[in-house]
C-alpha cells in the first residue's frame, strides 16, 4: 500500500514541513557551492600561487570530465530504483562528504610545487564529481514532488531564493574575517590562508548539515514513466537531444555564463580595481594592512549588497510575475536590462565606485531571473519530452542543467585567469609578499585595474545580449504549454486507475 501511495499522482498543495525542509536543503547547498565558485579562483591564484596556466587548464579539463560525468549520473538516476526514492536516496549519502571536501579545497598544505598542484587538482575534481551525485537528484526533486507546473514553479522559485541567500553567507564570512584577522596581527598570505580556511569550515559545517537534513522530509509523488524494453526504443541521450525546448534552455544557460562574473569576479575587483580608505603613504605596516583589508571587505560588501538587491529582489517577485508573464519573456526582458546596465557601468569606469552601484543593482536582476526561471523551464521541457515520446529523463535533463551551471562558473573563472595573464600580473610577487598588495602601486596598475573591472561590466554585457537569441525559437508557452500539462495529467490519471 505504501508503494502504491507513492506512485499515486499528487495534485494538492505540498505540506509546509516538506517545503520548508527542501528550502533549508537549498540554503545549505548554496553555502557549499558559493564558497567554492566565488573564491576558488582567488584562492588558487592569490593564496596558493598555482599559476594562471595551471588553473586555466584545471578548470577546462574538469569541465571536459563533467561533460561525461554529469550525463552518466543522470542516466544512473533515471535507471536505478533505490529503496528511499530515485532522487532523495542520494541526499542521505552526499552532503557530508561534500562538506569535508569543501574544507580540503581551501586548505593550503605545505607541499612542494608539484605535490601542491596534484593536491589542488585531486580535491577540485573529486569535489566536482561528488557534488554532481547530490546536485542532480536534489534539483530534480521538484519535478517529482508535484505534477502541477505552477506549484513546481513556486517551489523552484523559493528554493532558488533560499539557495541564493545561503550563498551570501560564505561571502559575509570572508568579508568579516579579513579585517578581524588583520586586527589579530596576521598579514599577507598567512592572513589569506586562515581567512579562507576558517570561512570554509564554517560554511561546510552549517551548509552540509542543512543539505543532509532535507533528505528526511521530502517525498516523491509523481509517477515517472519507465522505459519499455521493446526493441528499437530510443536511447536516453537521443530523447534529450531531440527535445528542442530543453536544448534551447541549455544553450541560453551557456550563453548567459557571463552573469557569474558579478559574483566570481567581485573579490578580484575588490582586490585590484578599487580602494576605499585613507592615503597609504606614511602609514605604519600594521595600519597599512588594516586599511587594505578593510577596503577589500568594504568593496565586497558594497558589491554584495547591490547584487542582493537586484538578484533577491527579482527572485522574490518571480512567483507573482510567472502568473502574468511567460518564462521566455522574463528572461529576455531582464537580460536586455542587465546587458545595457553593464555597458553603462563600463562607461562610468572603475574610478567611480558609487556611480557604478545603481547599474550593478540592475545588472544583477538577470542573476535572479535566469537562476530561477531556467530551472522551471527544464521542468516544462521534461513535460514536453514525456508528452512527445512517453519517456521522461528527469536525471539526464537535470544533468544537462547541472553541467551548464558548472560550465558557466568554469568559463567565468577561466576568463578571470586569462585576464590575469593578459594584464601580466606577477602572482609570485603577490603570494610571496608579507603584506597585502596595494593595487595602485603595481607596475602596470592601470591595465590591472581596468582589466579586472571589465570582468564585471563588459564581459557580462556581451553574455547577456547573446543569451536571448535562442529564446526567440522557444515556443513552449501559453496554450501549447497548457495543452501539454492537461494531456500528461490525463495520462497519469489513466495509469493510476490501471495500477489500482
Amino acid at each position: 500500500m505504501r508503494n502504491q501511495e507513492k506512485r499515486k499522482p499528487y495534485d494538492g498543495i505540498l505540506p509546509q514541513d516538506e517545503r520548508r525542509s527542501y528550502y533549508l536543503g537549498a540554503f545549505g547547498q548554496g553555502m557549499l557551492y558559493a564558497i567554492m565558485s566565488s573564491y576558488i579562483s582567488d584562492f588558487y591564484l592569490n593564496v596558493m600561487g598555482l599559476g594562471e596556466i595551471f588553473v586555466f587548464f584545471l578548470m577546462l579539463l574538469a569541465r571536459v570530465w563533467d561533460a561525461v560525468n554529469d550525463p552518466l549520473m543522470g542516466v544512473l538516476m533515471d535507471r536505478a530504483q533505490p529503496k528511499r526514492g530515485k532522487m532523495r536516496s542520494y541526499l542521505f549519502i552526499v552532503p557530508l562528504p561534500v562538506a569535508l571536501l569543501t574544507v580540503l579545497l581551501f586548505w593550503a598544505p605545505p607541499l612542494p610545487g608539484g605535490a601542491k598542484l596534484v593536491y589542488a587538482a585531486a580535491t577540485y575534481v573529486l569535489w566536482g564529481m561528488l557534488y554532481t551525485v547530490g546536485d542532480i537528484p536534489f534539483w530534480s526533486l521538484p519535478n517529482a514532488m508535484t505534477p502541477n507546473p505552477q506549484e513546481r514553479g513556486r517551489v523552484i522559485s523559493l528554493s532558488r531564493t533560499f539557495n541564493g541567500v545561503g550563498s551570501a553567507l560564505p561571502m559575509a564570512l570572508v568579508m568579516g574575517l579579513g579585517p578581524l584577522l588583520s586586527g589579530l596581527g596576521y598579514r599577507g598570505n598567512a592572513l589569506e590562508q586562515r581567512k579562507y580556511l576558517f570561512a570554509a569550515i564554517a560554511a561546510a559545517g552549517a551548509g552540509g548539515l542543512l543539505y543532509y537534513y532535507s533528505a528526511f522530509r521530502v517525498r516523491e509523488r509523481v509517477p515517472l514513466p519507465r522505459a519499455s524494453k521493446a526493441e528499437g526504443r530510443p536511447t536516453a541521450l537521443s530523447v534529450v537531444f531531440r527535445c528542442k525546448p530543453l536544448m534551447l534552455v541549455i544553450l541560453t544557460g551557456i550563453l548567459s555564463c557571463g552573469r557569474y562574473m558579478f559574483q566570481a569576479g567581485a573579490i578580484h575587483v575588490a582586490r585590484y580595481s578599487f580602494y576605499l580608505g585613507p592615503a597609504l603613504a606614511g602609514l605604519s605596516p600594521q595600519a597599512r594592512e588594516d586599511a587594505l583589508q578593510s577596503s577589500i571587505s568594504q568593496v565586497q560588501l558594497i558589491f554584495q549588497i547591490a547584487i542582493a538587491l537586484g538578484m533577491f529582489g527579482s527572485m522574490l517577485l518571480i512567483p507573482k510575475l510567472i502568473r502574468r508573464f511567460s518564462y521566455k519573456s522574463l528572461i529576455i526582458s531582464s537580460s536586455l536590462l542587465g546587458g545595457f546596465a553593464a555597458l553603462a557601468m563600463y562607461s562610468v569606469g572603475y574610478e567611480s565606485l558609487w556611480l557604478c552601484v545603481p547599474f550593478l543593482v540592475l545588472c544583477s536582476i538577470p542573476l535572479g531571473v535566469i537562476n530561477v526561471v531556467c530551472y522551471a523551464m527544464v521542468g516544462d521541457a521534461l513535460d514536453y519530452m514525456e508528452y512527445k515520446t512517453g519517456f521522461r529523463q528527469n536525471g539526464l535533463g537535470q544533468a544537462c542543467q547541472s553541467f551548464v551551471l558548472k560550465l558557466g562558473n568554469a568559463l567565468a573563472t577561466s576568463a578571470i585567469v586569462l585576464t590575469y595573464r593578459i594584464v601580466s600580473l606577477d602572482l609570485s610577487a603577490v603570494t610571496g609578499a608579507g603584506m597585502t598588495i596595494d593595487p595602485s602601486a603595481l607596475q602596470n596598475a592601470a591595465a590591472v585595474r581596468g582589466g579586472m573591472f571589465s570582468l564585471i561590466s563588459l564581459v557580462p554585457a556581451v553574455s547577456l545580449f547573446l543569451c536571448v537569441i535562442p529564446l526567440f525559437f522557444y515556443d513552449l508557452t501559453g496554450k501549447k504549454k497548457a495543452r501539454v500539462t492537461e494531456e500528461l495529467a490525463r495520462r497519469r490519471r489513466e495509469n493510476s486507475a490501471e495500477s489500482c
